[in-house]
């Protein structure tokens, strides 16, 4: 499968000053719905047009993940087809940047990966920025955690690890920074920690982290109040559901704690157990961690295996 069959430039039109990719694509790694929400707020509260579309007839499998159908009455009315799109985004300061989005593809993810190669080398894209959301044992009443990577270690130098060499499942993302990588260019990305009692449901607080962080690596200046005010609500409304269950209360209590020694300087990373046992347990060594956690996400891959 050649590359350039798997995408369709939209428009001509297009006058970019060096700008960053942002890639978020769904399906694998999107706890608390983080990533789906930050695309979706810059989408919304941004001037945007897509400038190229492709094909997923030829990249997705439609039965393992089946289109929305309506039917009404006596007749099918309509079916909701998923779409993968390369959006340009202008951001306060009349700067432009692009962002693809839509479904993880099910084929092809090498031919895919040298046709993002191709559009950033079109395109002149100087960084291309990854967007991700991890479960985390970690509390809500403390700041949201992002484990940052990149192709260049400077782009990242400074920041706190949490594991070290550690198997996960493969994702798109991940192959996107290293095929951008094996082509020479600037490739980064973010994988905020949500609270793993919030996996489920809507975090906006993740999702605000991840788009403060794309905003300083890619040197952009997005509208961030609308998500702010969300993530402040969301915030509320997670305190007073949790502040019905003295468990909760308790397993909160602990997460808090266990965040606290962290930073403290006890360990660089967080203890991936039972949130109930947390309070009394130790702090695992980093060695520990990535075995968990290498762990954790491979039971996140056979769920999602089994639900689809």
């Amino acid at each position: 499968m050649q590359p350039e069959s798997l995408y369709e430039i939209v428009t001509d039109d297009v006058v970019l000053d060096a700008p960053v990719l942002v890639h978020a694509l769904s399906g694998f790694l999107d706890a608390g719905a983080a990533r789906q929400l930050a695309v979706g707020h810059l989408l919304a509260t941004h001037e945007s047009r897509t400038i190229a579309t492709f094909d997923l007839d030829a990249i997705y499998d439609y039965r393992a993940r089946r289109p929305r159908m309506v039917f009404d009455t006596d007749h099918y009315a309509s079916i909701e087809f998923p779409e993968l799109l390369l959006t340009e985004v202008t951001d306060k300061r009349g700067k432009g940047f692009l962002v693809l989005h839509g479904p993880e593809p099910d084929f092809a993810w090498q031919a895919f990966g040298a046709a993002v190669v191709q559009l950033v080398e079109r395109f002149g894209v100087r960084r291309s920025i990854g967007l991700n959301a991890i479960p985390w044992p970690a509390p809500h009443t403390r700041p949201v955690g992002v484990t940052a990577h990149a192709t260049d270690p400077s782009l990242v130098s400074g920041r706190p690890t949490f594991v070290g060499a550690i198997e996960v499942p493969g994702h798109l993302a991940g192959g996107l920074e290293l095929a951008l990588g094996a082509a020479g260019h600037e490739a980064m990305g973010f994988a905020v920690h949500v609270p793993h009692y919030l996996t489920q449901v809507e975090f906006p607080r993740a999702s605000l982290r991840l788009l403060e962080e794309t905003a300083i690596a890619g040197d952009l200046d997005v509208d961030l109040l609308a998500l702010a005010v969300a993530a402040d609500d969301s915030d509320r409304e997670i305190d007073q559901q949790v502040s019905t269950s003295p468990e909760n209360v308790e397993a909160v209590r602990a997460l808090e704690e266990q965040y606290d020694a962290v930073v403290r300087g006890a360990e660089s990373a967080l203890q991936m157990a039972d949130a109930s046992a947390m309070a009394d347990e130790p702090i695992p060594s980093g060695d520990e961690i990535a075995a968990q956690l290498e762990a954790f996400l491979r039971e996140m891959d056979d769920d999602k295996g089994r639900s689809e």
